[in-house]
Parts: C-alpha cells; structure tokens; sequence
C-alpha cells in the first residue's frame, strides 16, 4: 500500500515540474515597432523683415562745413552721383600752400645743383678737397628728396579738395540722410545710408534646436503683405552664433527674383521647402534602455528573440529619441518592458496601437 502511495506521489510531483517547465518556456508577450525613417523638416513659419544685403553708410573723409545737399530721402541714385558738399576754401588753400611748397623745394634743387657744377669744376682744377664736394653732392640729395616730400604732400592736398564732394559708392535708394547746409561734420561721420534695392533678401531667426537641419543654399518660401503670392528665396547666410539675448540663429534670405512691390521694411512669412528635410530614424524614449555607459535597444530577430544593440543617439525631439547609428530601417525593436528582457529571450511580438506609444 506504502509502495503504491508513493509512487503516485511521484508521478504528481513529475506532472508538475513538467507544468512548470512549459509555463517556463512560454514566449513572454512584447510591445514592438518595426523602425522607419521619417522626414524631419524645419516646420513652421518665421516672421522676418526685408533687408537690403548691401546698406551703406557713407560720409566724408575729411571735416568740414556742409554747404549743399543734393539728394533727398527716397531719392533713387546711380553710382557716383553727388550726395552733398563742403566748403571747399579751406582745402583749396591747402592745395594752393603744397603747391607752393613744391615750387620751393624745386627752386632749391635747382640751386644745390648749380652750386654742385661750381664745386665740380673746382675739385677738377684742385682748389677744394673731395670732402667739401660730398657736402654739396648730399646737399643736392636732400634738396631732391624735399621736393618729394613736397609733391607727395601736394598730391593729398589735391584729393582732400576732392573730398569735399560725397558721392554714391553705388546704386541705390537714400534711406536715411544726417546733412543740411550748415552743419559741420567730423571725418568719418555717417552722413547718409544707401540701400541697394536689387539685392533685397529676409532676416529672420532660427531656434537653436532647428538650427542643425538647415544649411546654405536650402529654399525656402517667402510671402508678404498678399500672402497668396509666394516668392521664391534661399539661404545666403547663416550666422555662426547665437543671439545672447534669444539664442536663436539670424538666417539671411536672398530672394531670387526682383520685385518692384517688394518694399525695405516690409513683414515676411518665411517657410522652407521639403528639400530642407533630412531622413532620420526616431523610436520612443521606451525602447531605449541603457547597457553600462552605452545606450541601446532590444532588437527582435525573424525567430522572435530578443538581442542588446548598442546604438548612438542624437536628439530628443518630441515625437521620441533620434537613433545615428546602429539602427537600420525595417528592424522590428521593443519599445515597452526593454528592462524584463534578457539576451536570446524567447518573445511574442505585439504590436499597439500608434496612440499608445504617444
């Protein structure tokens, strides 16, 4: 009876472990994606303000007392058109004293030279030494050197009485204009701003999260006032640092087409083209775990096991983490419960609903 009782009980106890083992073995249910690549572009739409490229500010090189003003606000001026003048009698008379200048130190040339033929003719025959003649040859020297001297500095005098006229260093429009006759102006001072209008473009600025996935030379798409006209424009210029009170990025926009309508000043909408998208692939934040100091994620193999992968990853936007390298397109990944896996794991593969993983 003994015998027969015991040998139930192991037939039980076999039952069971045999139970456990096949409850041991059974595939543990997993949430996975299959990874994608997805066009990241610069969304939105930036308010800029129509610049000029080429805004210059000129004035005169030299001081003086403002005696004419030519030009107006708004005036349109080809290059090399007269601006405004000063009056020109206090250079004039500087020209006229180096000019003067330079008749005297040619007077006296001319006399070191006659000196030096005297003295020639007397070492010749003897009656002064060859000291004496070098004094008069170095005196013929200097002489030639201060008419140089004298001519350089009637040249200046020359171009500073041109000075007196400010001119147009190219064509354009008079955007702002600091001149009445009468006034006196230091050299240097800005006098008046030319803008040249066939250079026209849109300053706006750019986050500094966006700022990576734009480049030189994307399109982009620029409207104004009537926002069913759309100009097309690309990046010219992008500034290689932040604004420190921002912290965003002034972008420069060149349009491509001149537009008579297009006025300085004016409020543009900038939108860029799809060219400006970049293929990226992006997983939730879920599925990315860590492995010691290297992120990773669970891949899921074609016969449903788990295996650790190692990644790179870039940045965290808000539809998941940026995955650069280690990650393929097409591959089946865990995104929910990445920490109860284990390597080579028997998995069944679930896939949720896109809402879950948002």
């Amino acid at each position: 009876m003994n015998k027969t009782i015991m040998i139930a009980t192991i037939a039980l106890l076999l039952a069971a472990c045999q139970q456990q083992s096949q409850q041991a073995a059974a595939p543990r249910p997993v949430w996975v994606m299959t990874v994608g690549t997805s066009d990241h572009a610069v969304g939105g739409s930036y308010t800029g303000e129509v610049r000029s490229r080429y805004e210059s500010n000129i004035g005169f090189r030299v001081a003086g007392k403002i005696t004419e003003r030519a030009v107006n606000v708004g005036d349109q001026v080809k290059k090399g058109q007269l601006i405004a003048r000063l009056d020109p009698n206090d250079s004039r008379l500087n020209a006229q004293a180096a000019s003067a200048d330079v008749q005297t130190a040619q007077a006296n040339l001319a006399l070191a030279q006659a000196e030096l033929q005297r003295r020639q003719q007397l070492y010749r025959q003897q009656f002064i030494s060859r000291s004496a003649l070098d004094t008069y040859e170095t005196q013929v020297k200097t002489a030639q050197a201060r008419v140089t001297q004298a001519q350089s500095q009637a040249a200046v005098s020359q171009h500073q009485t041109a000075y007196t006229q400010l001119l147009a260093d190219r064509a354009g429009v008079i955007g702002m204009i600091q001149a009445e006759p009468g006034q006196v102006v230091a050299a240097g001072q800005t006098v008046a701003q030319i803008y040249d209008l066939q250079t026209l473009e849109v300053q706006i600025a750019v986050p500094e999260t966006l700022i990576d996935h734009l480049q030189v030379g994307d399109q982009a798409q620029v409207s104004l006032g009537d926002a069913s006209q759309v100009h097309a424009g690309r990046i010219r210029e992008i500034s290689p640092a932040a604004n420190s009170q921002t912290h965003a990025f002034d972008l420069r926009i060149q349009l491509l087409q001149v537009d008579p309508r297009i006025k300085l000043g004016m409020t543009a909408q900038v939108t860029f083209s799809p060219a400006s998208a970049t293929q990226k692939i992006i997983v939730p934040t879920t599925a990315v775990t860590r492995h010691g100091d290297q992120a990773a994620v669970w891949v899921i193999d074609n016969k449903q096991q788990a295996h650790l992968r190692p990644v790179t990853t870039g940045d965290l936007t808000e539809a998941g983490m940026e995955i650069t390298s280690g990650l393929q397109a097409q591959e089946t990944i865990a995104t929910i419960g990445v920490h109860t896996l284990a390597e080579g794991m028997q998995v069944q593969a679930v896939t949720p609903a896109p809402e879950v993983l948002n």
